[in-house]
């Protein structure tokens, strides 16, 4: 059985391939290929919320936004919830 990560790894490929090919044929250029790589870059940062800062290591700084952390991966010291700033 196929997971859906792979389903949607696998449509994202055959949409990009599409997008480029027809890129490609309308400006009739290889420039595409050189451009269509820093797409993402441009929409980096739409939509993102900074993550909420749910522990944080009182030696280091070292700050967790989920709870699967319980130890720094710094120093070793057990986290301790964050403070409200």
């Amino acid at each position: 059985m196929v997971g859906s990560r792979t389903v949607t790894a696998v449509v994202g490929l055959v949409v990009s391939l599409l997008v480029t090919v027809a890129l490609w044929w309308y400006f009739d250029s290889l420039f595409v290929f050189l451009f269509l790589p820093f797409v993402p870059f441009l929409f980096r940062g739409l939509g993102d919320d900074e993550p909420t800062v749910v522990q944080e290591c009182p030696h280091c700084g070292f700050q967790a936004t989920v709870d699967s952390y319980d130890y720094c991966p710094r120093d070793g010291t057990r986290l301790e919830p964050a403070s409200d700033r």
